[in-house]
C-alpha cells in the first residue's frame, strides 16, 4: 500500500490498515534502519491514571494501613 506525504508533511494511513490498529489517536515515531515506524500510545490526562488507581484500591476495600502493611513487609524480605 502507499501512502503520500503532503506539503504540510501530513501523511494518511490506509483504511486498511487503521482497521488493524486499536481505537488510538496518537502514535510514537520513530525512524529504525531507514524505517518510519509508528506506536500506538494513550495519551491521558495528568492525575487520570492516579483516579483510576485510588478507586480500584476503594473498590477492592484497602486501607492504608493495609498498605502500609504491606510496604513494611516487602521492605523487610529485601533485607
Amino acid at each position: 500500500m502507499l501512502a503520500k506525504i503532503t506539503s504540510k508533511n501530513q501523511i494518511t494511513l490506509p483504511k486498511a490498515i487503521v482497521k488493524q490498529l486499536p481505537e488510538v489517536g496518537y502514535f510514537e515515531v520513530s525512524l529504525r534502519k531507514g524505517e518510519v515506524v509508528l506506536r500506538p500510545v494513550e495519551v491521558t490526562v495528568p492525575g487520570e491514571r492516579l483516579k483510576a488507581v485510588r478507586a480500584k484500591i476503594r473498590a477492592l476495600g484497602l486501607t492504608e494501613k493495609a498498605v502500609e502493611q504491606a510496604i513494611r513487609w516487602a521492605r523487610d524480605r529485601e533485607t
